[in-house]
């Protein structure tokens, strides 16, 4: 067992005292939002969120770490937030080095408008693919491409993958700097960035898309989440 993991307590110091962590908060006040955090770990980031924020995680010894700790943890699979005991909405999304070991990142995005309120904020943060392909013989590129991972971004891809599921996409950017166009020119060459959209309440399906669906049950629910309004109000 690694200190880390024998060590859970390890993990927090770190994070409250990241530049980058720190910046998101106060950027987008995430310490006095209700946050659903998914991915939560043994609730590292969670803790930094405002009251009444929630955390997901699939591992037992991490629940069980928050129920002795005070820190709000729910044991499931973020793929299937429709299946867990889930009644009220969030402010915000946080989920940090996860969207990439998804099964179906768009389904996620699309399921996860119905937790949100209208003007939610989604942070996610991902390892990214960088543009200079040679880039990626450096050890701190190399993240991306880890084994655990079974979907691959780049700082485009990673763009139309939120936009095209319904969030309107404000910034793709590594929050190395509080200046905005030193930090634009980074996410070129960042190993990992952060992509901060908010709940487009408006989003629909194109028509082609709901054609091409209408007769299929494995799309039916998207398109009711991605086409009727009172699934996301």
């Amino acid at each position: 067992m690694s200190e880390v993991a024998s060590s859970p307590e390890r993990r927090f110091a770190p994070v409250k005292s990241s530049r980058t962590f720190n910046r998101i908060l106060d950027t987008y006040g995430l310490r006095t939002k209700k946050v659903l955090d998914m991915g939560c770990g043994y609730g590292e980031y969670l803790v930094c969120f405002g009251k009444g924020s929630v955390g997901i995680t699939s591992t037992l010894a991490e629940v069980e770490y928050g129920k002795t700790h005070g820190i709000s943890t729910i044991r499931g699979n973020v793929e299937l937030l429709d299946e867990l005991d889930i009644k009220e909405r969030f402010d915000a999304a946080w989920a940090n080095n996860l969207f990439e070991h998804l099964v179906g990142p768009h389904a996620f995005l699309i399921h996860l408008k119905t937790h949100m309120r209208e003007d939610a904020v989604l942070v996610l943060g991902v390892p990214v693919v960088p543009r200079i392909a040679s880039l990626m013989r450096l050890t701190k590129f190399r993240g991306a491409l880890a084994a655990a991972h079974v979907n691959f971004f780049t700082r485009e891809t990673l763009r139309l993958t939120v936009e095209r599921a319904g969030w309107k996409v404000d910034v793709v950017r590594p929050f190395f700097f509080s200046n905005t166009f030193l930090d634009f020119l980074a996410s070129f060459f960042a190993p990992h960035l952060y992509v901060v959209a908010r709940n487009d309440t408006g989003f629909r399906y194109h028509e082609k898309k709901l054609k091409e669906w209408k007769d299929e049950p494995l799309y039916r629910k998207l398109v009711t989440v991605g086409s009727d309004e009172k699934n996301i109000n």
